[in-house]
């Protein structure tokens, strides 16, 4: 790895008080864990320790899959772990709590008014597709507004809309399971039981809350990337309103339908769905790729990479081989440090995709350049240290 000269300047941040870096995390923690507890001790509660338990491996294959795929979404402009991982816990945890109270509040009132039987409906119906989606959407949003520089384009949109889906939906199908196990045992495939539900949850449809997050994942996405302020508006209400649309049809199919008019939905709407949504999936990822490569003469002449990383840097494959090689040669800790330099090479790619860079885009720019250098200086001298052959 040779060592090109890098303008990159120290930074000089301004320190921010307690409150915010240790207090206000240590709260969010305490507040996560305690929702965690709420929505153990709710569905240990409805349906037992041992059905729980029964629920928690059989939700763990189809959440696998699930992070998985979004993962493969992500290899470009990889977001940061901890982002994923507290979009995750956001929809396990505060988004599934949300949904609970609101849901059963919501049938409550229903049977209330409407007769008994009835309330179920009104929350599977109305209640869940417009609460659920919204709980999942919060974080989303709340993403986009503290960490705009985290969240720049539609494949952002889609990747934490699908991890904080994903989240929701292992909780969800855990109680699912597990109530499926309570009340029928493991049954035998064709009859209720685990098994059963297993197929239908886990094999045939572990997307679908994803699928209807995504659509607001979607919205938000295109907000982000646009300068049209009707957009920013209207791009994320009408995904929200797709997501909840579709949310409320697939509930609709099971509770109103048949056997029929399910997989009706489910092969003529939701399958064709999800394939489109791949497609767009695919033609971003290949226009990710297009704005790095075309970024990298401009990153050569600025002297912030050398000419000979360019064809390293210009796809997935060869990006992959550095870091094997990186590996193989000096060790772990240097594979991670190329890591992160072709992951600051690729912000740097998306942040100058304007004509101009405003005043905080620029002090991105020197955050990332830093990053660049010091990730260079460690693996260069991690390969300087490792033993030669």
């Amino acid at each position: 790895m040779s060592e090109p000269s890098s303008p990159a300047p120290g930074l000089d941040r301004p320190r921010r008080s307690r409150s915010i870096t240790v207090l206000l995390p240590v709260l969010g923690l305490i507040a996560v864990a305690l929702c965690g507890l709420f929505v153990f001790g709710t569905v240990t509660e409805k349906v037992g320790p041992l059905a729980v338990g029964i629920g928690v491996l059989a939700a763990l294959v189809p959440v696998a899959v699930v992070v998985t795929a979004f993962l493969w979404v992500d290899r470009w402009e990889p977001e940061p772990p901890k982002l994923l991982l507290l979009s995750f816990v956001w929809g396990a945890c505060v988004a599934t709590i949300i949904a609970l109270l609101l849901n059963s509040g919501a049938e409550a009132v229903g049977d209330l008014l409407l007769g008994t039987g009835v309330g179920g409906k009104i929350s599977g119906l109305v209640s869940a597709p417009l609460v659920e989606e919204a709980a999942k959407a919060a974080f989303i949003l709340l993403l986009w507004w503290r960490r705009p520089s985290e969240f720049d384009g539609v494949v952002d949109g889609i990747v934490y809309a699908g991890f904080t889906a994903a989240g929701f939906a292992f909780t969800e199908n855990i109680y699912y399971f597990g109530r499926a196990f309570a009340e029928h045992g493991f049954g035998d495939g064709t009859s209720a039981g685990v098994l059963a539900a297993f197929f239908l949850r886990g094999v045939l449809s572990p997307f679908t809350h994803p699928l209807f997050a995504v659509m607001t994942g979607i919205g938000l996405g295109v907000a982000a990337s646009s300068k049209v302020r009707s957009l920013r508006i209207l791009a994320p209400i009408g995904g929200y309103l797709v997501a909840v649309l579709l949310h409320a049809l697939w509930n609709g199919a099971a509770l109103l339908g048949g056997a029929k008019t399910f997989l009706n939905v489910y092969f003529l709407i939701m399958v064709p769905l999800f394939i489109g949504v791949f497609s767009v999936v695919v033609m971003q990822r290949r226009r990710e790729q297009r704005i790095v490569a075309a970024a990298l003469p401009m990153m050569v002449d600025a002297r912030w990479i050398a000419p000979s990383e360019v064809s390293l840097l210009a796809s997935l494959s060869g990006r992959r081989s550095w870091r094997k090689q990186a590996r193989k040669q000096s060790g772990r800790e240097a594979a991670k440090a190329v890591g992160r330099y072709q992951a600051s090479v690729t912000e740097l790619a998306f942040l100058r995709r304007g004509p101009k860079l405003t005043d905080e885009a620029k002090q991105r720019q020197s955050e990332l350049l830093q990053v660049l250098k010091t990730s260079r200086a460690e693996a260069v001298r991690l390969a300087d240290g490792a033993p030669r052959g």
